[in-house]
């Protein structure tokens, strides 16, 4: 189900600032140890940090949007589910662990959420491509230049 391009735009847009923020956290976060330069790494991951924050609930009312825009419509039209199926529990599992590692105070589930959250944002940007792609093959009459 192709969305309007305005949605599609602040959709990608959103998408593209977690996974920007998100890998540029992790290279900052490794760099913070850095005898000389640590402290700096360490204010500019907090940034980072900040920026993934506000791009991810601009991302969740997307999300909801989503819903009865591109899923429902899709689902029901039997169109590219299992794609959609990985995105939505790949989504769903992202927020679960930002979740818990924003609020859980559990240092034994800590790395866990932290390891599976850094995987799942690092293939999620993959994975969307496939999907876009699988869909554009299931309405070729549609794609447009």
């Amino acid at each position: 189900m192709r969305l309007d391009p305005r949605f599609r735009l602040a959709l990608y847009t959103s998408y593209s600032a977690l996974f920007v923020t998100g890998a540029g956290w992790l290279s900052a976060n490794q760099m913070r140890d850095t005898p000389s330069t640590g402290e700096s790494w360490q204010m500019i991951g907090a940034y980072l940090l900040t920026i993934h924050g506000g791009a991810a609930m601009a991302a969740l009312m997307l999300l909801g949007a989503l819903f009865p825009l591109h899923m429902q419509r899709g689902w029901r039209a039997r169109r590219n589910r299992l794609m959609g199926a990985i995105m939505l529990t790949c989504t769903g599992t992202l927020i679960v662990t930002s979740f818990g590692l924003y609020y859980a105070g559990s240092e034994m589930l800590r790395p866990w959420m932290s390891d599976i959250h850094i995987g799942l944002g690092l293939c999620l940007p993959g994975l969307f491509l496939v999907h876009i792609m699988i869909g554009r093959r299931s309405f070729p009459d549609r794609i447009r230049a």
